[in-house]
């Protein structure tokens, strides 16, 4: 029999000692972790993303707030919109009803509104963020510890070669490739948690962006009871020096 055929990852691991066998382990968690945030994170991402269109559209067609909260009522808060609405709507009413009451709600009621809108877009933008940095440091980490299993491996390859005294290409060639398993395996955890963690940062980033928009066309709502300007278009310049209308988001243009 070839001795080269013995050569794979089965033989990689039988050979291995303590300090290989953990740092396979290590990295066969870090997958099954990634992989895990990975499948939350984007199934969640989707499922939020459906609920807030389909939010944005009723909002924008709404007639008055009290539709809004009437459908808040109805089925609840599934997405950030309706989170950030429900919770204005609220402190609008609450300061009305009762002042302030507290020190919590010092001030005036726009202060009041501010205040709990910038509070639910801080908790809104910690949810959206959760599971993150454990991706970030997966694919920041999982090549050096590739990395550290190879040179291990290399080390024990050579130290073995060199007790038994052949040095010739095939016996050097054949451990000291297996060896590399090691950085591909750290490799093949890295990447997929690499590209996730680029994912879902940039479709947080558009969320929050999209959040905060609503967020100051909600607060002219709540506070004034229009939108800033409704009653004139503010128009704005376009890339070829015309200039054209600019509408709340949600309505045609």
């Amino acid at each position: 029999m070839n001795p080269t055929d013995s050569i794979g990852f089965a033989h990689l691991l039988a050979q291995s000692d303590f300090v290989g066998k953990s740092l396979l382990f290590i990295l066969a968690a870090m997958s099954a972790l990634s992989w895990c945030l990975i499948v939350l994170r984007g199934v969640g991402q989707l499922v939020r993303r459906r609920h807030s269109d389909k939010f944005l559209a009723f909002f924008w067609n709404a007639s008055s707030l009290d539709e809004v909260q009437h459908e808040i009522a109805s089925h609840g808060v599934r997405d950030p919109f309706s989170h950030v609405s429900a919770h204005a709507i609220h402190a609008q009413a609450h300061h009305a009803r009762y002042g302030a009451s507290k020190l919590s709600e010092a001030g005036t009621s726009r202060e009041f509104v501010t205040r709990t809108i910038k509070k639910v877009l801080d908790e809104e933008t910690m949810r959206l963020e959760n599971g993150l940095t454990v991706l970030a440091t997966i694919g920041a980490t999982a090549p050096f510890v590739g990395l550290f299993g190879t040179v291990w491996g290399v080390y024990h390859a050579l130290a073995a070669i060199g007790m038994s005294g052949a040095g010739t290409l095939d016996k050097v060639a054949g451990p000291v490739g297996e060896a590399l398993i090691m950085t591909g395996i750290g490799l093949a955890v890295a990447i997929p948690a690499v590209v996730a963690y680029n994912w879902l940062t940039r479709s947080n980033r558009v969320l929050i962006a999209r959040l905060d928009a609503f967020a100051y066309e909600l607060f002219n709502f709540v506070s004034m009871g229009a939108p800033l300007a409704s009653s004139k278009p503010v128009e704005v310049a376009t890339g070829t020096g015309n200039v054209r209308p600019l509408v709340a988001p949600g309505h045609p243009a």
